[in-house]
């Protein structure tokens, strides 16, 4: 589909990676709906994006929260058709740490974000996107999902991280196998090292040095890179069923 037709719910809408999916569809011609659990940044961030923007306060980990969620943004945007998630948390934190093995919460906490998050909002947008009158090739939306090149190389510290990336890699097939009967995408972007509000306070040093380890180009992901790949997934239509990586060529080493 055309980014003008684009009615999109986008998870941690508010900032980062998710805002600059946003930008990128409003600034084309299309709709989205921020969900986000800050309030008050989602407000903001809606009122930046202007009157093609909505703002909903959810904790993607609840299910009931995001069904209805997902049926008020169908109603504000006048339809839904596409569903990026880009909420997620890191807890990092090894398994065997200074003060005891991880607590079970920890790592529990982050698979009901970054995993159960993105399953809960893939099934809630595909209910009501199969009742879409069917466009070119019977497509009626596409799903797509953020993952992480730690699904593939988890670094020491990012277990609970990583497992929650990998799931997300790993649902991506069957759910397209499952959803290409009601004509809805279902792909996954996995981003290397990117740019986001959760590297500003990085010391200098250590920032160089994570901009050195990607190979070309020798620095961070920009957002808008991000943007333009989920771009490029909702418009080809062929791409399903895929994880792509936007990483420079990088490949975390174990720390």
């Amino acid at each position: 589909m055309e980014l003008h037709q684009v009615r999109a719910v986008i998870t941690g809408g508010a900032s980062g990676l998710g805002y600059a999916v946003a930008q990128h569809v409003v600034r084309n011609g299309g709709k989205v709906c921020l969900f986000d659990v800050n309030a008050d940044r989602g407000q903001s961030a809606a009122a930046e994006l202007g009157a093609a923007a909505h703002f909903l306060a959810v904790d993607v980990s609840d299910e009931s929260a995001v069904t209805a969620a997902m049926e008020q943004a169908s109603s504000a945007m006048g339809g839904l058709n596409a569903a990026i998630s880009c909420a997620g948390i890191l807890g990092a934190g090894r398994v065997l740490g200074k003060e005891g093995p991880m607590k079970l919460s920890q790592f529990e906490t982050t698979v009901r974000v970054n995993l159960i998050g993105s399953f809960n909002i893939a099934k809630a947008a595909a209910n009501l996107m199969q009742h879409n009158a069917p466009g070119e090739d019977g497509e009626r939306g596409v799903i797509i999902n953020t993952a992480s090149i730690a699904a593939f190389e988890g670094q020491i510290g990012q277990c609970a991280y990583s497992a929650s990336k990998g799931g997300v890699v790993s649902m991506t097939l069957p759910m397209a196998r499952e959803f290409a009967r009601i004509g809805v995408r279902v792909a996954t972007v996995a981003p290397g090292v990117f740019h986001t509000p959760m590297v500003d306070g990085m010391p200098p040093a250590v920032y160089e040095s994570l901009c050195a380890q990607v190979p070309y180009p020798s620095r961070l992901g920009k957002p808008e890179e991000f943007a333009q790949t989920v771009a490029f997934v909702i418009g080809n239509r062929y791409i399903n069923g895929s994880t792509l990586r936007v990483d420079g060529a990088i490949r975390l080493q174990p720390k």
